[in-house]
C-alpha cells in the first residue's frame, strides 16, 4: 500500500507531526483573512436599517477641515493618565484609531497616543445607533479621532494595551483627519518583537529596512521608535546638564566653510555664490576658535557631514555631533577626566530616568544592560596592542585599529574589566589629524584619545595644537594648503591657552547603549550614500 500523497489542500508536517512554519504561516493569514471577512459582513447594515431612525445622530461623523476657526476651550486627557482612578468618569480624547474589530453589535477599537493604548467600545444600544456602529467599523486605521468615553474599570487585564485596567465606552467618535485605507506598513509588523536569532516572528509579516525609512512617518509611531527618539532626546539633554554643572557654554558654530575641517577629500562641495565653500565635518576650528577668544569651556550640538562613501551600519552622511573643547592648566587629562565623567552622568542619567523607555525598546530589540565603570577605564594604545596580541591578532604598533579589532578588543576588555565602556589613550601620531598635539617623550604617538561603547568607537578626541609655528607645520605635513586655513592659524598668533576636546556621535550613543544593530534605527532621517529622501 502506497503512501498517500497531501492533497492541494493539506500542508507537510515537520517530524514528529508538529506543523510546518509554511503551514503555521498560511493558517496564520487564513485566520486574519476570515477575521476581515467577519468584520467586514457586520459593517454591512441589512438595507431595512436603512429607514431606521438614527438615535446617535450628532454624536459621530467627520469633523470640518480644523482652521482654528472655534477656539472654544475642551479638556482632553492624555491616555497615559487614564487608570481606575477615572473609572466612573466622561472624559474626551484624541488619538489615532490602532485597530477595530467588529463583531455583531459590538465594535471593539484600540486608541494610540504616542506609546499609549486603551481599549475602546461602540456598542449597539439605547443611545447608540447601527449606524454609528457601521460608521466607526469603517473608519480607517491611523486615523486620528476625538472619542468621548466613558472609562469603566474591566474584569480582567487587557494585555494588549498599556491601559490594562480600564476601557473606554465611547459615546461620540469624530473624525479629525482621515487616513487613506491602504497603509504602506502595518504599525502592529513594525513593532513586532526579533527574535534570539535576529528575526522577526514567523508568523508575521516582517517589515524590511527600506520599506521603514521610505515610510518613516509611519515607522516612526510604533512604540519602540517613540522610546529611542526620547532617549536620544535625554542624551543631549543630560550632555547639555552636565556640562551646565561644570560652566561650559553652549556656541553655535558655521556648517558652511571655506575649507575642509580635518582635511582630506570627505568633505561636501556647495556652489557659494561665485566660490564653492564646503559643508562642515566638524566644529573643531571653530570650537578651538573660541577657547583662543577666552570662553574657557565650550560646547556645541549640532549638524556635521561627512562625505564618506561607507554603507556601513555605523555611519552617515550626516549626523549630529556633541562637541566640547576645554583649556586646561597642567595637562590634557584634565579633560579627558572632564568628558569621562560627562559619560558617565549621561549613563546613570539613562539608566535611572528613562528606564520604562529602554524597557520598551528591549521588547522589540533585546539586549543586555549597558555598563559603566566610575570612574570610567582607561587603557592606553600599547596596552590594547598587548590584548589583541594575546588574542592572536596580528597589528602593527603604529597602525590604527580596524573596526573588527576595535569590536575584538571590546569584547575582551568587557571579559577582563566587566565594563561596556572604556577610553583608548596615547594613539600613534600619523593617524591622527594635523591639529593633534604630539606626545612629549615619544614621537610616534600623540596626546589624543577615542572613548568606545560596546567595541565600537563614540568620541574622537586631543589635545590640540594652539602653537601656531607648530600647527603649520603638522599642516604642510599632511598636505593642508595654508592659505585656506589662514584665519585658522592667526587664531593662535595672539596668544591661546592649552586646550582638549573631543567629538561624539549622538546616533552612535543612543544605537550602542540600546545593543541597537544599525544607526538607521537611531537616525530619524537618516542620509548615507544611498539616501536622501524623505
Amino acid at each position: 500500500m502506497g503512501t498517500e500523497e497531501p492533497t492541494a489542500t493539506q500542508e507537510p508536517q515537520e517530524a514528529g507531526g508538529a506543523p510546518s512554519k509554511k503551514a503555521l504561516k498560511k493558517a496564520a493569514k487564513e485566520a486574519e483573512k476570515a477575521a476581515k471577512k467577519e468584520a467586514s459582513q457586520a459593517s454591512r447594515q441589512p438595507q431595512e436599517n436603512a429607514n431606521e431612525p438614527d438615535v446617535s445622530e450628532g454624536l459621530y461623523g467627520e469633523r470640518p477641515l480644523n482652521q482654528s476657526q472655534d477656539k472654544s476651550v475642551r479638556k482632553v486627557e492624555k491616555v497615559t493618565d487614564l487608570g481606575v482612578s477615572y473609572a466612573t468618569q466622561t472624559v474626551w480624547i484624541r488619538a489615532r484609531l490602532h485597530t477595530s474589530r467588529a463583531k455583531g453589535k459590538q465594535c471593539f477599537v484600540v486608541l494610540r497616543q504616542g506609546r499609549s493604548t486603551i481599549q475602546g467600545i461602540v456598542a449597539v444600544g439605547e443611545k447608540t445607533s447601527k449606524q454609528m456602529l457601521k460608521f466607526v467599523t469603517n473608519v480607517p486605521k491611523e486615523s486620528i479621532v476625538d472619542v468621548r468615553g466613558l472609562v469603566q474599570t474591566v474584569p480582567k487585564p487587557i494585555e494588549s494595551c498599556t491601559q490594562s485596567d480600564v476601557e473606554l465606552i465611547c459615546l461620540e467618535f469624530w473624525v479629525i483627519s482621515l487616513a487613506e485605507p491602504r497603509l504602506p506598513l502595518q504599525i502592529d509588523d513594525a513593532a513586532r518583537a526579533v527574535t534570539e536569532e535576529g528575526d522577526e516572528d514567523a508568523l508575521s509579516i516582517r517589515v524590511n529596512q527600506d520599506t521603514r525609512l521610505d515610510n518613516r512617518i509611519l515607522d516612526l509611531r510604533t512604540p519602540t521608535n517613540q522610546a529611542i527618539y526620547r532617549i536620544e532626546a535625554g542624551v543631549c539633554k543630560l550632555f547639555r546638564e552636565a556640562l551646565e554643572r561644570k560652566n561650559f557654554v553652549e556656541i553655535h558654530t558655521p556648517k558652511i566653510i571655506s575649507a575642509a575641517s580635518e582635511g582630506g577629500a570627505n568633505v561636501f562641495t556647495v556652489s557659494y555664490f561665485k566660490t564653492s565653500a564646503y559643508l562642515a565635518q566638524s566644529p573643531q576650528l571653530y570650537k578651538q576658535m573660541a577657547i583662543a577668544s577666552d570662553f574657557e569651556k565650550v560646547y556645541t550640538i549640532g549638524s556635521v557631514f561627512r562625505a564618506e562613501d561607507s554603507n556601513t551600519h555605523r555611519h552617515l552622511t550626516e549626523f549630529v555631533g556633541l562637541d566640547l573643547e576645554m583649556a586646561f592648566d597642567t595637562h590634557y587629562h584634565e579633560v579627558v577626566d572632564t568628558i569621562a565623567a560627562t559619560f558617565t552622568e549621561i549613563f546613570r542619567g539613562l539608566r535611572d530616568l528613562y528606564a520604562e523607555e529602554i524597557s520598551t525598546v528591549n521588547k522589540q530589540y533585546p539586549a543586555s544592560p549597558f555598563t559603566f565603570l566610575d570612574p570610567p577605564l582607561r587603557l592606553e594604545f600599547p596596552q590594547a596592542i598587548a590584548m589583541l596580541r594575546e588574542a592572536g591578532v596580528e597589528v602593527g604598533d603604529e597602525d590604527d585599529l580596524s573596526t573588527p579589532n576595535e569590536k575584538l578588543l571590546g569584547r575582551l576588555v568587557k571579559a577582563k574589566y566587566d565594563t561596556d565602556f572604556f577610553i583608548l589613550d596615547k594613539y600613534p601620531l600619523v593617524v591622527r589629524p594635523f591639529y593633534t598635539m604630539p606626545d612629549p617623550s615619544n614621537s610616534k604617538y600623540s596626546n589624543s584619545y577615542d572613548m568606545f561603547m560596546r567595541g565600537e568607537e563614540i568620541l574622537s578626541g586631543a589635545q590640540r595644537i594652539h602653537d601656531p609655528k607648530l600647527l603649520s607645520e603638522r599642516a604642510k605635513h599632511h598636505g593642508v594648503d595654508l592659505e585656506k586655513i589662514k584665519s585658522y592659524i592667526d587664531a593662535f598668533k595672539y596668544g591661546c591657552p592649552p586646550h582638549a576636546g573631543g567629538g561624539i556621535g549622538l546616533e552612535r550613543v543612543t544605537m550602542l547603549y540600546l545593543g541597537l544593530d544599525n544607526i538607521r534605527k537611531t537616525s530619524m532621517f537618516p542620509r548615507d550614500p544611498k539616501r536622501l529622501t524623505p
